[in-house]
């Protein structure tokens, strides 16, 4: 049988087929590249973690072997160690950080969250029962996790990136319990088939599982799952109940929310609802018109002066310029030279959207909210970036309230909508096709070790997906300017 390890234990007590079919069908594992964005910022949190306490012993090496025979050394001298790996019960841990404490070792595990998680505390409970197993039972347990509101001054100093918080009074109590946790995952590894679970609150909490798309496959038959209903959790529960699958399926009269009924409307006909509000509101927007979007990356670890862990940093925008006649131009800024680029980004903005005409966006919060942090941190542009905002007009609400096609199946993503306007551009050819990869993309471009070759590939992939968010833009105000014609 496979040994346990804390992530699978904890994977097990998420839902034990997955941990199931983590062991037995891993091809089915599907990596999201939200998920590798959150695994490279856990690692690159461990790396600091450890540069901030100098003088440790890493227990580098990946040999099982080898690295518990390195910490049974290492625990014998009164020093800090890094990594050190205990295995007893058939569970194998790596604890982040031990400190000499009363003749025995405090535990520490770092994480890349900005705060104490539930699940956090059965991480360190399971990392302390093996330890306690082996003969070297912690004194005290903690967790360090990012502080948001540290400001990384640029000079490679990351004292105070950490907030840590004992768990030893909440640790204590429930390890116990860890023997019954490793029981149950060894029995559910010992099934020869995998444990019939249905899918539920378990497949998104705490994490969002990475068999999901395996364990919900849609339905035969059910082409509108009831669940697309926006904001509608409780009323598809109710209709599934009731046997209710597929939103066609469902009487009119069992709807009472507008938006409801609006998507219900449009699912039976099979047509898109626009309305007279949306037309007429494109129809009113003077020229010219610019169509901006950006993208933005935020480091668990700031590597720039002057920023925050996880604030999101603009490093690239895109606009389509449109003019009375119809003639359209595009702009664009990326930085991949791996500096702060937002100064540059500011200025570059600015002069892109002159100063008279609609700045047409998809989510004015989001682009507003940056706007306002360039303004902040670069006071001599303050002026022409704020008066940015000033010319908004939001597709996104305009959307949400007057529009809606089948094929959209619940979402106002401008992903789902631009299929339904312009069929022929579709994100899933795109190599960098949403948002989480764009930002993988830019830090596989940054990286020192990335050839040149491969950097220019990847600005190409870059420049191509935040372009196509803004022809989404243009295309979606072209469809609904004509609609009524």
């Amino acid at each position: 049988m496979a040994s346990l390890s804390k992530s699978k234990i904890i994977a097990h007590r998420q839902c034990p087929k997955r941990l199931w079919l983590q062991i037995n069908r891993p091809e089915l594992l599907q990596i999201s590249a939200a998920t590798q964005v959150r695994f490279d910022e856990g690692n690159k949190v461990g790396d600091i973690a450890r540069q901030n306490y100098p003088g440790g012993v890493f227990i580098e090496t990946l040999n099982r072997a080898e690295a518990i025979a390195q910490t049974k050394e290492a625990v014998t001298k009164p020093q800090t160690i890094f990594e050190g790996a205990f295995f007893e019960e058939n569970v194998m841990i790596r604890a982040d950080l031990l400190f000499p404490e009363n003749d025995g070792y405090r535990l520490v595990e770092v994480k890349s969250s900005t705060g104490v998680k539930s699940y956090h505390v059965d991480d360190v409970t399971v990392q302390s029962w093996v330890m306690e197993k082996a003969g070297c039972s912690p004194t005290s347990m903690a967790l360090a996790y990012i502080n948001n509101k540290f400001v990384y001054q640029g000079d490679g100093n990351y004292e105070g990136l950490f907030t840590e918080t004992d768990l030893s009074n909440q640790v204590k109590p429930n390890m116990s319990q860890v023997q019954s946790w490793v029981d149950d995952a060894e029995k559910t590894l010992a099934l020869t088939v995998e444990p019939a679970i249905a899918p539920g609150e378990q497949c998104t909490d705490p994490f969002t599982c990475d068999f999901i798309a395996y364990c919900s496959p849609p339905e035969e038959g059910v082409e509108y799952p009831v669940e697309i209903l926006p904001y509608g959790k409780a009323i598809a529960s109710e209709l599934r109940g009731d046997g209710y699958k597929d939103l066609r399926e469902v009487p009119a009269d069992r709807l009472s929310n507008p938006k409801h009924l609006k998507v219900h409307t449009a699912t039976l006909s099979g047509n898109a609802i626009l309305e007279q509000e949306a037309i007429s509101q494109i129809q009113a927007l003077p020229y010219p018109r610019y169509y901006l979007d950006f993208e933005t990356i935020g480091f668990a670890v700031p590597i720039w002066a002057g920023t925050r862990p996880y604030m999101q940093l603009p490093f690239q925008w895109s606009c389509h310029i449109e003019q009375t006649d119809g003639s359209m131009a595009h702009k664009e800024f990326l930085d991949l030279s791996g500096n702060d680029p937002r100064e540059m980004f500011a200025k570059t903005l600015i002069e892109a959207v002159s100063k008279d005409g609609p700045v047409i966006v998809y989510n004015a919060g989001f682009e507003g909210a940056r706007i306002k942090e360039l303004a902040t941190a670069f006071p001599h542009l303050a002026s022409g970036l704020l008066a940015i905002p000033e010319r908004f007009f939001d597709l996104l609400p305009l959307a949400r309230n007057y529009y809606y096609h089948p094929d959209m199946k619940g979402s106002w993503s401008i992903k789902d909508v631009l299929p339904t306007i312009a069929p022929e551009l579709d994100y899933a050819n795109l190599e960098v096709s949403d948002g989480a990869m764009a930002q993988e993309a830019y830090k596989e471009a940054i990286h020192s070790q990335t050839t040149p070759e491969r950097k220019e590939v990847v600005r190409r992939a870059m420049l191509k997906y935040c372009e196509q968010d803004t022809i989404a833009m243009v295309k979606i105000v072209s469809a609904w300017s004509d609609y009524s014609t």
